[in-house]
């Protein structure tokens, strides 16, 4: 199911009373989720996208704008007439009811034409529980299940029904860390398998960039950019996109562009052709940090810390906008932590420039 939003906009009242301005959770949003793919809304905490979600769900009514599903405008229709699964961060199961009924719940509300057997029902159940491999569970209370394991059910439950989209709404928040790697293994398992186009909402950009065919990443209710996880990793539209995505955080100095060339501080980096002389934002990824005796880039050395097959060389400048400078290279090389400097060359593919006003992308022909 296609999937389309089509300028969407959700305002809320102000809650100050001094400041009547109204505030935009959702400003402007235009995006076109494929056919059978699952898409991340990636964004800090008061970004937008769980209002998104909410909108494409039907929980809130967008204060303009349009939302298609394939062909249907469903901008106007109830959430339970929408056909789509949601999966919240804090489950809402059923206390009270075994994983079985839980699962079986959003079938015994369907009426009219849609309505099933209780044969049917139960079927329907069992092939929502195998798949996400809880159908050995099927007579516990949530109360006996670990919090993977109510996840699931969790997940079940909006499939059952075979929804036409599925919403995610940071589910894997309330798991630990070896849950949350293996939980979102299977929501990928799950998707791709059912082909149900997925909406996945999540604040981890290391979540977002594993699972997802596409990213949409947000600030202040505004798509800052679109693409593929790794396309947009390496190629980052902007210093907020390049400053989100990424563990280590790329490392951001303040620069110049002098006489044709690229400056961090006095150290002179590289040519870049064709760009006027200004004041700049430098990002350079920990993974584009080259160790040279000879190299260009002049920083002070902090220590280095062993990851087995690559080692993390700290160091600071006088032009960084982080504390810390982490420069990630491999194992193999030598560091002389007995030197008060360290000095590194750069991969050009890995350093990018952004204006200083508008903190907007700056492209340069690599050589």
């Amino acid at each position: 199911m296609k999937v389309v939003l089509q300028n969407l906009t959700k305002k809320f009242p102000s809650r100050n009373r001094k400041v009547r301005e109204e505030v935009v959770a959702v400003n402007d949003f235009c995006f076109e989720i494929p056919d059978g793919k699952l898409v991340g809304l990636l964004g800090p905490s008061g970004c937008g996208k769980s209002t998104t979600l909410s909108l494409l769900c039907g929980l809130q009514k967008p204060t303009s704008g349009r939302i298609f599903f394939g062909e249907d405008d469903v901008t106007e229709l109830p959430a339970e007439k929408r056909g789509v699964g949601v999966v919240f961060q804090n489950y809402a199961l059923y206390p009270h009811l075994t994983v079985r009924q839980n699962i079986l719940f959003p079938l015994e509300n369907l009426k009219g034409a849609e309505k099933l057997t209780k044969t049917q029902m139960l079927e329907k159940a069992n092939e929502a529980a195998k798949l996400v491999q809880i159908d050995d569970l099927m007579d516990r209370k949530p109360s006996e299940l670990s919090g993977g394991q109510q996840q699931r059910v969790a997940i079940a439950r909006a499939l059952v029904k075979m929804p036409r989209v599925l919403l995610l709404d940071e589910p894997l928040s309330n798991l630990d860390a070896r849950l949350r790697l293996q939980t979102r293994e299977e929501i990928r398992r799950i998707q791709k398998e059912t082909k149900i186009t997925t909406v996945f909402v999540t604040h981890d950009q290391e979540e977002a960039m594993s699972i997802s065919d596409m990213i949409v990443v947000m600030k202040q209710g505004v798509i800052q950019q679109i693409g593929k996880p790794q396309e947009v990793y390496d190629s980052p539209a902007n210093l907020f996109v390049a400053k989100f995505l990424g563990t280590p955080p790329i490392n951001v100095f303040r620069g110049e562009i002098k006489d044709g060339r690229l400056y961090i501080g006095e150290n002179a980096l590289f040519p870049v052709k064709g760009i006027p002389g200004q004041e700049v934002f430098v990002g350079i990824r920990p993974e584009g940090f080259v160790l040279d005796e000879n190299g260009p880039l002049v920083c002070r050395l902090g220590g280095v810390e062993v990851m087995g097959r690559d080692i993390s060389v700290v160091s600071t400048h006088k032009a960084s906008e982080n504390s810390n400078i982490r420069a990630i290279i491999s194992a193999e090389n030598k560091v002389d932590t007995s030197s008060q400097t360290v000095r590194f060359s750069v991969k050009q593919s890995k350093v990018f420039v952004f204006a200083k006003k508008t903190e907007e992308r700056i492209y340069f022909d690599m050589d």
